[in-house]
């Protein structure tokens, strides 16, 4: 019964992470990386895609990224949905290449992403703490019901503590990481 209920908080606490992870991809660093465009979703024969599964995108140079749709009509979509996406980016069309060039980062942008890293950190920390309070109120639960002693709890409550510290720290570091990565000129 412990054991489930630690499980299924650091299965939902990892979840959060990897949320965070995700998160940060999206947040644009003064290099060209194709998961910047994950986000973006071209329209295909009357359906939602992403990008990854219509194109080949490509690193031409650590400012630069090269989009080779497989089929020519998608050119102009990809572009449109390159203008639309809210990244700031302007992609430059050369036959049936697109080459994205990724503008470099005032310093006014770089604090502007690191303020956005943060709040993303903040709110996956928030998450962690809020599965802690649940699997803690799980606990309670169990002991108000009489299936667990108080021991049992307090030793629950203790492996949940340390299962939330280790994700707050996993959490920092990323966000360190990520400054790091923003900082870098």
């Amino acid at each position: 019964m412990l054991n489930e209920i630690a499980q299924d908080a650091e299965a939902r606490m990892k979840k959060s992470a990897d949320a965070l992870v995700e998160n940060f991809k999206k947040i644009r660093t003064g290099r060209a990386h194709p998961s910047l465009l994950d986000s973006i979703q071209i329209s295909y024969y009357g359906s939602d895609v992403p990008l990854s599964q219509v194109a080949n995108v490509s690193v031409e140079d650590a400012r630069t990224l090269m989009i080779s749709p497989w089929e020519k009509q998608l050119v102009t979509d990809v572009e449109k949905a390159i203008y639309k996406s809210d990244l700031g980016l302007n992609p430059a069309t050369n036959g049936g290449v697109i080459r994205v060039p990724m503008p470099p980062l005032t310093e006014e942008t770089r604090k502007g992403y690191i303020r956005q890293a943060r709040q993303e950190a903040e709110t996956a920390r928030v998450s962690v703490r809020n599965i802690r309070r649940d699997a803690n109120s799980d606990l309670k639960d169990l002991l108000k019901e009489k299936e667990i002693s108080e021991d049992e709890e307090r030793r629950g409550q203790d492996g949940i503590q340390k299962l939330t510290d280790k994700y707050v720290s996993e959490i920092d570091s990323l966000l360190e990481k990520k400054e790091a990565d923003l900082m870098e000129i």
